[in-house]
């Protein structure tokens, strides 16, 4: 799993290896960690196993191709969010664009590509990911804080409670209740 202080993975698709090694010089430099399959039933594989922020991902493959994968990876409730850029070494038919897009492709770029557009591309959508990984973890951070207030909220409710009961107390059993009454504040304001 990818955590908040570890580089967005992108997962590269290509069913020829020069083009995977293509990519990963393209993207050298980003603050990217990328990961490459050759096919698309292991990208899927590699979708089981981790998180990434953005696949790019080869339209024509044999067996499975990439609209076929693409169609996989949005029907799965915890990939149906990944952004996927296609990228194709078919000709400028807009028909295989509108296939793209159809199988839920957020851009389809032809080859040969200008890489510092892909780069930009790559930047952005890993930049959308790194500041959803942020909200995620700051809205973590305050569900746990609600939790630990409304846990001291409980607990001094409960020390109110036993110095109510010290004050029509007397003697001694006055004293021990102020005494867990003291107790009581104390744990809340450690949870503060």
């Amino acid at each position: 799993m990818t955590g908040p202080d570890r580089p967005a993975k992108v997962l590269l698709v290509d069913d020829r290896r020069d083009n995977l090694l293509a990519l990963e010089a393209i993207l050298q430099g980003l603050p990217v960690q990328t990961v490459g399959a050759d096919s698309g039933e292991d990208a899927l594989k590699c979708l089981l196993i981790d998180d990434f922020a953005l696949i790019l991902l080869d339209a024509q493959m044999p067996t499975m191709d990439g609209f076929e994968t693409a169609r996989h990876i949005k029907r799965r409730e915890r990939t149906r969010h990944v952004p996927i850029i296609f990228l194709t070494a078919a000709d400028r038919d807009s028909h295989l664009a509108l296939r793209g897009y159809a199988a839920g492709a957020v851009d389809y770029l032809t080859k040969p590509f200008d890489p510092w557009v892909l780069r930009a591309k790559v930047s952005v959508f890993v930049e959308l990911w790194t500041m959803t990984q942020q909200l995620a973890a700051q809205s973590e951070l305050v569900r746990t804080r609600e939790t630990e207030l409304r846990h001291a909220g409980v607990a001094v409710d409960e020390a109110t409670a036993l110095l109510k009961t010290a004050l029509a107390a007397d003697g001694q059993l006055g004293r021990e209740q102020v005494e867990k009454a003291m107790t009581a504040l104390a744990k809340a304001r450690a949870r503060l």
